[in-house]
């Protein structure tokens, strides 16, 4: 008997995923895509990743300079001595020293250097030294040992005239860079000049930095930045039209628009993770190498680039989110269907209103930080006080605002263009059907020059502030040489072997120093102090109108029409009374060292002199007075040179290092007065430079990339016997369109936010003719970027191009 088995039910489906999963199975398709899409994709990967590790790469070098200032301030700390605030001099111990600033400048390059001399067997040693040198002896920094083993160092080595007994370590220079050197001495004294000090190390105070300073920083920090930020951006988005195509074959099988969308993020997630590991490995690679790589006189140690922790941690989680939202942004503006994609049907009209509102509200945050900061103006300050996040914000909404306009700009310009040659045609019609890959290219650039025409335009109405005054003309003295002790038979030396060299015309050599009237004044009355300066009579000359003189004569110089200083000149300058040459005697305690001022001395009328002003105060020949008594006292000369030329300049550093190792020179032209503007400045041209070559690799990876695009296009038109001098041209003109159009529209967003920022400043609107350079610059990157794209032109057009995988 058969008995029947009722028919079996079929398994249950299983459960669908869930919605978290099903989006993480997306995005796995998408890195699966990207990972595994054969050569052609691969090659996309490594565009992308390429492109994003640049951009990284200088990210966490700008993360690292934080690290690097705080690393020169610190070991310049290090090796500042202990004595620099004492009140009092420090006593002569076993562990002390003296020593003395004896640096020079040798071609333009500052040589930083200190004479030392032991107290006792255990003297305090500078950081990155061994052992104090001996005397004819010193040790040097690796770049002044590289230079003086060179011929181009031959002179400064004979100017220096010590033995080289050693190397200064890490610890003990700025950077890698510097010329510096510690010499020993068996002469140096106090009463030469010297200091003493028990040791090194100073604690420097925290320094509030200028407000103008504050928004120079501010801007600098965004127009370096957003370029590359904006590359960045450019670069996820490599391979576009491909990838849509693929998208639009998912579609076709049954994938709805959100998981393509997933897909597409997933894709540009794994290339934006690739490019974060590519930026961290040339950062590394690049990393070591950076003590070699001087860049405008500066450059770090390798051990000083360590990215800001917090900083680093935000670039890591930053990139990869921001290739996913560009993703997810660029593909709401494409429609994808199962059998195409509906952009490549015909440009769609782009909107203009929404990329009005970026620079507009930039502006307005501008204008109205403007505004509260002359509202909130401190007393006594000289520029108002400015606040770096809205700055921050207006110049980023303004400079992200000119790359959403660039788009609409290129497309309304390029509609307008007709005719021309066969290469223009070509670029033109390629730009027509589709410019966004060629605008998105060439938008970090137009950032980076609107950002660079308003900083040259904010350097040049605040330059002046930060200059002192200039002493540079044909009537004026052109070098001073100083020693810190006076003595004038020192300074007779220095006239007769200055004036011997033909490069000199006028020699004045003098031995200066400050005199007060002895005695109580009333409180909160200022102690009366002149000047006493002792020199020949040929001397004098150069500085008063003498009736007569011989040596042994003294002088009262007056102003000419300038009875107020006049009258606080003769409130000292009395004849027949006595002054007092240790001007600190009041305020110490200690004994005045008294000389009384002849009776014989007459008045006079001071002559400008080779620095071009008159001054009063005390003039005497050498027999008038006692060298022993000027203890206070410093030796100076000013020198009107015939020849201005370095080689000049140099030959007087050498003739003035003969008579005295301690003697400085010191130019007396126009000479920058606040430090911090001088860094400011250098910082922007390092940073500069290495953001305009990560601009020009930008575009270069850019253009590669648009041309394995176009492969098949570009190899038909020449299998039709398109000329290949004909393509090259028309590559040019793709670019130059773009760059031009978005040249002059940087031009105008850099010269508006120029004016605003000067505005904010309340500085005058100068530096116009800024944008000229920076247009050329764009000019020739273009040049370089099309010459360099050329050898990969050459093998699309090949007929292997017209395959297809």
């Amino acid at each position: 008997m058969t008995v029947r088995r009722p028919p079996a039910f079929p398994a249950p489906p299983p459960a669908p995923p869930g919605h978290l999963a099903l989006r993480a199975r997306d995005l796995a398709l998408g890195v699966r895509f990207a990972a595994a899409g054969g050569r052609e994709g691969w090659t996309r990967t490594a565009l992308t990743a390429l492109g994003v590790g640049l951009g990284v790469a200088l990210l966490f070098f700008a993360a690292s300079v934080p690290h690097v200032i705080d690393a020169r301030a610190e070991r310049a700390d290090a090796r500042t001595t202990a004595d620099v605030t004492a009140r009092s001099p420090v006593p002569r111990a076993d562990t002390t020293l003296v020593h003395l600033d004896v640096s020079t400048e040798y071609r333009g390059d500052t040589v930083r250097g200190e004479l030392l001399r032991p107290d006792g067997a255990r003297p305090p040693v500078p950081p990155g030294v061994a052992e104090l040198p001996r005397p004819g002896e010193m040790v040097v920094s690796p770049a002044l040992r590289e230079l003086l083993g060179s011929p181009d160092g031959a002179r400064l080595l004979e100017r220096l005239g010590h033995r080289i007994a050693g190397t200064i370590g890490d610890r003990g220079l700025s950077d890698p860079s510097e010329l510096a050197f510690y010499a020993g001495s068996d002469t140096l004294t106090p009463a030469r000049g010297g200091t003493r000090t028990a040791g090194y190390g100073f604690a420097s105070a925290p320094v509030t930095p200028d407000g103008v300073l504050v928004a120079l920083i501010t801007l600098i920090c965004v127009v370096l930045l957003v370029p590359v930020t904006v590359f960045m951006a450019t670069a996820v988005r490599f391979g576009g039209e491909r990838r849509d195509r693929r998208l639009a074959a998912l579609r076709l099988v049954g994938a709805d628009i959100r998981t393509t969308r997933r897909i597409a993020a997933g894709e540009a997630l794994f290339g934006a993770v690739l490019g974060l590991l590519t930026g961290v490995a040339l950062f590394l690679a690049v990393r070591p190498f950076a003590g070699g790589i001087q860049v405008w006189n500066l450059s770090a140690f390798p051990a000083d680039l360590v990215p800001v922790p917090g900083v680093a941690a935000l670039i890591v989680v930053a990139v990869p989110a921001l290739a996913v939202a560009v993703t997810l942004v660029a593909l709401r503006a494409v429609t994808i269907e199962p059998l195409d994609v509906v952009r490549d049907t015909g440009p769609r009209a782009r909107r203009l209103w929404w990329r009005l509102l970026f620079p507009a509200a930039g502006l307005a945050v501008l204008i109205r930080t403007g505004r509260a900061g002359d509202g909130g103006r401190r007393p006594g300050d000289a520029d108002p006080y400015l606040d770096p996040y809205p700055i921050a914000t207006g110049a980023v909404l303004l400079l992200v605002g000119l790359t959403a306009l660039l788009p609409w700009l290129v497309d309304a310009v390029v509609a307008r263009l007709r005719g021309g040659p066969v290469s223009w045609q070509l670029a033109v019609r390629r730009l027509q059907l589709n410019s966004g890959a060629a605008t998105r290219a060439v938008s970090g650039i137009t950032v980076a020059v609107a950002g660079a025409v308003a900083l040259q335009m904010l350097f040049a109405g605040v330059h002046q502030d930060f200059r002192g005054p200039t002493r540079d003309n044909a009537t004026r003295s052109n070098l001073d040489v100083e020693a810190p002790y006076g003595d004038p038979a020192l300074a007779a030396r220095l006239t007769d072997r200055l004036e011997a060299l033909p490069e000199v015309g006028t020699v004045l050599a003098v031995t200066e120093e400050y005199v007060v009237r002895p005695g109580p004044v009333a409180r909160g009355a200022i102690q009366p102090t002149s000047s006493l300066t002792v020199a020949p009579c040929a001397t004098l000359r150069g500085l008063a109108a003498l009736p007569s003189c011989r040596d042994g004569d003294t002088f009262v110089a007056h102003i000419p029409g300038n009875a107020e200083q006049n009258d606080w000149a003769d409130e000292t300058a009395r004849p027949g009374r006595p002054v007092a040459l240790n001007t600190g005697s009041e305020e110490d305690g200690s004994k005045p060292l008294l000389w009384t001022l002849p009776a014989s001395a007459r008045t006079v009328q001071a002559l400008p002199g080779l620095r071009g002003t008159r001054e009063t105060g005390i003039l005497a020949t050498p027999a008038a007075v006692d060298p022993r008594l000027l203890t206070g006292s410093r030796t100076r000369a000013v020198l009107r040179m015939t020849d201005r030329s370095p080689a000049a300049e140099e030959r007087v550093r050498d003739a003035v290092a003969r008579v005295e190792p301690s003697l400085r020179v010191s130019s007396a032209d126009v000479v920058e007065r606040d430090k911090a503007y001088a860094s400011v400045r250098t910082a922007l041209l390092v940073a500069g430079t290495a953001t305009m070559a990560v601009i020009a690799l930008s575009m270069l990876v850019a253009q590669i990339e648009q041309l394995r695009e176009r492969r098949s296009l570009l190899s038909a038109l020449a299998a039709f016997g398109t000329r290949r001098s004909t393509l090259a041209w028309s590559v040019l003109w793709q670019t130059a369109v773009p760059v031009v159009i978005g040249t002059a529209l940087a031009t105008a967003g850099g010269l508006v936010l120029g004016v605003v920022m000067l505005d904010l400043m309340d500085k005058p609107y100068t530096g116009w003719w800024a944008c000229l350079p920076l247009a050329g610059a764009g000019a020739g990157m273009i040049l370089l970027v099309t010459v360099a794209t050329l050898p990969v032109l050459w093998r699309m057009v090949r007929p292997e191009g017209l395959r297809v995988e």
